[in-house]
């Protein structure tokens, strides 16, 4: 089934709010370490408002989710506009007055916008066909090319546009998220009831019990490799600006470095959904996790401007196929009346995954140094690893029985 004119407007103007949003992120990951240590001498929580609002994303996720259900996509995306811009204002205030609590109070409202954010992803398979749902999702992630390029490009504008430096860019996140709240009135939303799912014959059927939902191998492949990809990109990501001013390289370096990785992590979304339809949400993981190794190998082969630029692109690429191979393989799990809780629960535990890497990755960082981050991230790739040969494996018994 083709896609129509209004399917194909709704999409682009939710990849539109992705790439908004997603700069939003993108520039909230860039400054606020950096900003931090301009007047806070414990350099080891530098991250802790970032930590703050992974922490808020998964405390946030659940009543964010239910609200939609309950109230609509356009209503709940749009309070999560209005959280962005009392986020960023709070966070800027907490940065002209030289307060570390406040700023940590920002990012915490913050995690609201932003768990509003990780269900753009969702709503993108409820605006299409069945049959389109891992082009929606690859393409509504793909709106982050933009954000590869405004996010970082901002912050290099705005970091010095007042004093103190970096609260010109806390500044634009409000005014991009009140752009958000605009668009989002132009969005034509499905209503819940008759919203898609990857499960047939689903309309009538009353909800399953949460816990029987999430015992499903296919939902426990996907969520433990999404909390493994998420939590690395995040350790590392988190973690790098830290690293390279740290290795005595400028602020403008840490900005490129970020750029690369968020190029990454959204170009390869232009073709990750033809390539899920073509050969399998399994082996597109596995090939997301291959890249997130070759990413640590290549920050773990020196300290040099390229060594971090290749190493975050690749974690940025790897991320990609990870996390939209996961979200596919989630949205085949749940029933239309079930989609509030499944997709909060998988975002619960991937946030309060990227919420304690966020935090470990500044402690980490200045107490042991950018190698042994990497070399833990090891550790935890084979864990991803691991779910998705599992999944594989599951995957071809049937076909083998069958032989």
């Amino acid at each position: 089934m083709a896609l129509d004119s209004r399917m194909r407007a709704n999409l682009l103007l939710l990849a539109i709010c992705q790439a908004l949003g997603q700069a939003c992120n993108t520039m909230m990951l860039s400054a606020t370490a950096l900003s931090v240590v301009t007047f806070y001498a414990n350099r080891d929580l530098a991250t802790l408002p970032v930590t703050m609002q992974h922490l808020g994303v998964m405390l946030w996720v659940f009543p964010a989710a239910l609200l939609m259900q309950r109230m609509g996509r356009r209503f709940g995306f749009r309070v999560g506009s209005l959280f962005g811009m009392a986020g960023a204002a709070t966070i800027g205030t907490g940065l002209y007055h030289g307060s570390f609590l406040v700023m940590c109070a920002g990012g915490f409202l913050l995690g609201y916008a932003v768990a509003c954010l990780h269900q753009y992803r969702f709503a993108a398979v409820e605006l299409v066909p069945l049959s389109h749902r891992a082009k929606a999702i690859s393409w509504v992630t793909a709106g982050g090319i933009v954000a590869a390029f405004v996010g970082p490009s901002l912050v290099r504008w705005t970091h010095d546009q007042w004093i103190p430096v970096y609260i010109g860019t806390y500044a634009a996140i409000f005014l991009i998220h009140a752009v958000i709240f605009t668009v989002m009135s132009f969005i034509r939303f499905p209503e819940s009831r008759i919203a898609t799912s990857g499960v047939p014959d689903s309309g009538t059927a009353p909800p399953r019990p949460l816990a029987e939902i999430a015992r499903q191998p296919r939902f426990v492949a996907a969520v433990v490799a999404a909390m493994v990809g998420y939590g690395v990109m995040v350790f590392l990501m988190g973690a790098s600006p830290l690293a390279i001013v740290g290795c005595g390289m400028p602020h403008t370096e840490a900005h490129t470095v970020i750029l690369m990785h968020v190029l990454g992590m959204f170009v390869p979304a232009l073709f990750t959904g033809n390539l899920i339809t073509r050969y399998g949400t399994t082996r597109i993981m596995a090939v997301g996790v291959v890249l997130l190794l070759a990413g640590v190998a290549a920050g773990l082969g020196g300290l040099t401007e390229w060594n971090f630029r290749i190493a975050l692109t690749l974690n940025g690429v790897g991320w990609n196929f990870l996390f939209v191979g996961a979200t596919t393989l989630v949205t085949t799990c749940y029933r239309p009346n079930e989609r509030g809780k499944v997709q909060a629960l998988n975002d619960f535990l991937i946030f309060g995954t990227t919420a304690m890497m966020s935090f470990t990755a500044g402690f980490l960082q200045e107490r042991l140094g950018w190698f042994a981050l990497n070399w833990f991230s090891l550790a935890l790739l084979a864990m991803a690893a691991l779910a998705v040969a599992w999944l594989g494996l599951r995957e071809r018994r049937p076909v083998a029985a069958a032989a």
